[in-house]
């Protein structure tokens, strides 16, 4: 059985930034979806695991750094289609605060590069989960602008 697919699945998704400005990677052609789309980063949580411990854990496979977490944002589900098949993802986004001289490219197979941003001048394309809690959740973010 397949998470988000054959039953809800459950991820962390974060919002990466240094003080100033925020930390996004080009996911590959070897992601799973949203290829070539710019997206801040997150994961399944795994059973046993809190929320806490996914975001912490998923900042550090991807970036190879350790996370304050600042703040975390309302869960909110993500339905998509991906390929004729709907998804359905319950996703819990976390604000973290990361060193920015210590991130490294920490998955080279799923991310072509890494590139810090200010949020009023984000790349494009974005994955629809990072527009959609950007969009959905805009007055969190105000105070980086």
């Amino acid at each position: 059985m397949k998470p988000g697919i054959d039953f809800i699945g459950v991820s962390v998704s974060f919002f990466c930034h240094d003080g100033k400005d925020f930390l996004l990677h080009k996911r590959s052609k070897y992601c799973r979806d949203e290829q070539g789309r710019w997206d801040f980063g997150g994961g399944r949580v795994e059973m046993g695991e809190t929320l806490e411990k996914a975001v912490l854990r998923e900042i550090k496979e991807e970036y190879g750094v350790k996370g304050i977490i600042e703040k975390q944002l309302p869960a909110h589900s993500l339905l998509r289609k991906e390929k004729r098949t709907r998804t359905h993802w319950l996703i819990v986004t976390f604000v973290v605060k990361v060193d920015r001289e210590k991130v490294i490219l920490g998955v080279p197979r799923k991310m072509e590069e890494l590139g810090w941003f200010r949020l009023n001048a984000l790349p494009k394309p974005l994955h629809t989960g990072a527009e959609y809690t950007l969009d959905h959740y805009k007055k969190e973010f105000d105070k980086y602008l």
